[in-house]
């Protein structure tokens, strides 16, 4: 594919740019714009590198020109960039060109044909160099256009070589890459072995597009059920999620897009033919597929499937959700070696915390005695109001001392004069921790600024005090995790690292913007700068013509007498009949003139 001289034939050129075009699988005209480049080095070679020499084939004749260039400029012409140099022999000035020329004018170039020359063994190998760069680089441009769009979709190919673990497999056009960790466990690929993989990525990188392989993706599961059914395939039928523990076990969740057609049953098959279709190439994977639900409750239940479930309570903020399930059912539910709570968990998004039912009771025990030993001391009631209070779900002092007054008279048995002593007194409780909480802060030597930062309480100012934090430019100084606690490694092994505020639980989100305020307080950034809370939307309401009316809002059940307001159900307290109420609001007046 040398190029032995500018004196070449015609046809020669353009016979070896057609061959290897039609080799690499590349257009014609990027080999042709190689032979050119080619040439114009080899030419610069010979004639001196600072000329500006072009050379130009004729794609259709073959016919060669080669060219030396001159172009004016202004007389007062400055380098765009440092290094760059006026050149005479490729430039020359207005003034001295309108010496020569009288209709120069800036721009215009002045054009020599050069005489053709024999390239030397220098200029043939530069020029070979020159044509297999560039072709090879179209080449790699020519891959990664073919195969950006392929991601998502199953290739077959044939086994090329298997190094380290990984296996390299010939696509036809190119090659692709399976990792070690990509594949099936267990599963050994001898030379020549035909292979089915999913494409999930494809890198454009120096050495060329790398086109990623995987057989255990949970897509290339779901690309293996489109081919089997043929609901998938028409849309009837959409995979929703999917999980897969590669080689042992894997959960999908379906949605029929047609009441008429049970998805499962679909996926399934007539005596689970279409499943064990996929089975068989997944090398024996066990698949669970469920139906996927739009209510986040449901759809949790669903994936944790074969294991009951008695009861789901989702934390949207930190997006966990526990569940409880029977005690004969634990071990079910979590599956050997955590495998089914965690493909549960990848399905769903969510992270799923198990707990027993009587793990279940216990805590609400225990939290329900905790919160009445809190009022009684607070308020100083007896333990039945205490218990009154917290079974209609007052859970802090806090809550009781800063909600409607009306919310507690409503209980029965007590009126508006009790709810507003029982006010006043866990606002007075309140008061009273407050001032231990900021003579303790004083004592420790935290700076009445760092009080001022929003977002700091007295509770936490003490604990930021016990932590060495005393100035608002050293809490502007923390990370993350160094308030909410974090892991490093220490000696290879994964230590846990306490946080200053560890013991409140804040969200990361509130971690940053305590920081950040810090920040605005030190000085250190604008407020301006701080993260902005996304406006609220909200959905307008369609009016509806003379004549209709909303089948929803018609048929809506209304809600039961008594609902609101209630606790935890299963929780073990008094029953207040009307009579003990009255006894109840009788001994608080008492205490109260006490």
């Amino acid at each position: 594919m040398a190029v032995t001289g500018i004196s070449a034939n015609r046809l020669e050129l353009l016979q070896i740019a057609d061959a290897v075009a039609r080799e690499k699988n590349i257009d014609k005209e990027i080999v042709v714009e190689a032979i050119e480049e080619a040439i114009q080095k080899g030419a610069k070679s010979r004639y001196g590198a600072h000329h500006d020499i072009r050379a130009k084939i004729d794609i259709k004749t073959g016919e060669l020109s080669l060219t030396r260039h001159v172009t004016i400029v202004e007389d007062d012409w400055a380098p765009e960039d440092e290094l760059e140099e006026f050149n005479d022999s490729a430039m020359v000035r207005l003034t001295d060109a309108s010496k020569r020329d009288p209709e120069a004018v800036v721009g215009k170039e002045y054009v020599e044909d050069l005489p053709p020359f024999e390239f030397g063994r220098v200029q043939t190998q530069m020029a070979r160099q020159v044509v297999m760069g560039k072709v090879r680089d179209a080449e790699r441009a020519n891959q990664y256009e073919e195969f950006k769009d392929r991601v998502g979709e199953i290739v077959n190919g044939t086994v090329k070589r298997v190094e380290y673990g990984n296996t390299i497999v010939d696509l036809g056009r190119g090659e692709g890459i399976m990792r070690r960790n990509d594949s099936i466990p267990r599963e050994v690929f001898n030379l020549g072995d035909r292979v089915r993989t999913y494409i999930y990525d494809v890198r454009p990188e120096a050495k060329g597009p790398q086109v990623m392989l995987s057989r255990a993706h949970p897509g290339f599961m779901a690309k293996l059920f489109a081919q089997e059914v043929p609901e998938v395939y028409d849309g009837v039928i959409e995979i929703r999620a999917a999980a897969r523990d590669a080689g042992s076990r894997a959960k999908m969740a379906v949605l029929s897009n047609d009441s008429s057609i049970d998805p499962v049953g679909a996926c399934v098959g007539m005596r689970g033919s279409r499943v064990q279709a996929v089975v068989a190439e997944l090398q024996g994977e066990k698949i669970d597929i469920i139906q996927w639900n739009a209510d986040e409750p449901t759809f949790i239940v669903n994936a944790l499937a074969p294991a009951e479930v008695s009861k789901v309570v989702l934390d949207e903020e930190a997006d966990r959700v526990e569940v409880v399930v029977p005690d004969e059912q634990l071990s079910l539910a979590i599956g050997r070696r955590g495998q089914n709570v965690r493909l549960a968990s990848q399905l769903t998004g969510w992270q799923i915390d198990i707990i027993t039912e009587s793990q279940d009771s216990e805590r609400r025990q225990r939290e329900f005695s905790e919160r009445t030993v809190l009022f009684q001391e607070a308020l100083d009631v007896d333990e039945v109001i205490a218990q009154l209070l917290v079974t209609e779900g007052f859970a802090t002092v806090e809550d009781l001392a800063f909600v409607e007054p009306y919310e507690i008279s409503d209980i029965e048995g007590f009126d508006e004069d009790t709810a507003e002593e029982l006010q006043a007194r866990a606002r007075d409780f309140l008061d009273r921790q407050a001032a231990v909480l900021d003579a303790k802060r004083v004592e420790l030597g935290v700076l009445d600024e760092v009080m001022a930062v929003p977002g700091v309480t007295g509770a936490i100012a003490v604990a930021l005090g016990e932590g060495g934090i005393k100035t608002v430019e050293d809490l502007a100084d923390l990370a993350t995790d160094e308030i909410r606690g974090g892991f490093e490694v220490k000696n290879g092994e994964r230590v846990k690292v306490p946080g200053v505020l560890e013991s409140f639980n804040l969200a990361q989100e509130d971690a940053e913007m305590l920081i950040l305020q810090a920040r605005v307080a030190a000085g250190w950034i604008d407020a301006s700068e701080l993260p902005q809370p996304p406006e609220p939307e909200y959905e307008e309401e369609e009016e509806l013509a003379e004549g209709e009316y909303d089948a929803d809002a018609v048929f809506a059940a209304p809600a039961a007498e008594g609902d609101e307001g209630q606790g935890d159900e299963g929780l073990e307290h008094a029953d207040l009949e009307n009579g003990d109420a009255e006894v109840f609001a009788e001994d608080l007046e008492k205490s109260r003139d006490a």
